[in-house]
């Protein structure tokens, strides 16, 4: 769970990056403290993955469906999350908030033992900052004046706006860097997929 953070559309599937993927995983759910066990956790093991052709050269389409065991308990800790629909208004520059166990530090290959969050803003026309390289299933955010960013070890996190689940964690060149924002998975082009995928496997 340090290297990914998964977020949950419904009880019984989980969202994230697709770096990599394998039934092998183990998935743990109201995680707080990697060091200490709360008693709020759930663990399970996978049953299925799904991927969108992911494109390790462009990093395009970096998502994977993730189906557990079993259905997950939801309570005061484990929700699921609020997908973008047709209602949702477009992204701007809007103030979205992040969260990982990833470092704290640039260079630190030291992640932190408690999941953080930091507030970090939409940024548009990202494809100046990374020469092209962003595509349409893609957004960036991060700070203007850096400072405030996802870091290694955040991979699959969510990036949530106004309360919905808009981003996934998924590249970026450095941390905190002004002049190179963070990039994600723009959740809202995979929606239609990921509720055929959740309608088929409830069938």
């Amino acid at each position: 769970m340090s290297d990914m953070q998964p977020i949950l559309p419904v009880n019984r599937h989980i969202c994230s990056e697709d770096h990599w993927g394998s039934t092998l995983m183990r998935v743990v759910l109201s995680e707080h403290s990697l060091a200490t066990k709360e008693g709020f956790e759930q663990a399970f093991n996978v049953s299925k993955i799904y991927v969108h052709n992911f494109s390790y050269k462009t990093f395009n389409n970096d998502i994977m469906l993730i189906k557990l065991s079993r259905p997950a308990l939801l309570n005061a800790n484990v929700q699921p999350a609020e997908l973008p629909d047709n209602n949702t208004p477009p992204l701007r520059d809007d103030v979205c908030t992040v969260s990982g166990w990833g470092v704290t530090q640039i260079y630190s290959y030291y992640l932190s033992p408690v999941l953080r969050a930091v507030d970090v803003r939409l940024i548009p026309y990202c494809t100046y900052y990374y020469w092209g390289r962003i595509t349409s299933n893609m957004l960036c955010a991060g700070s203007r004046m850096g400072g405030k960013d996802s870091c290694q070890g955040d991979s699959g996190g969510p990036l949530i706006c106004n309360g919905k689940f808009e981003g996934i964690v998924s590249w970026g060149i450095s941390c905190a860097n002004p002049y190179f924002p963070g990039v994600y998975t723009k959740v809202s082009n995979y929606v239609k997929w990921i509720n055929w995928i959740i309608d088929k496997d409830t069938q």
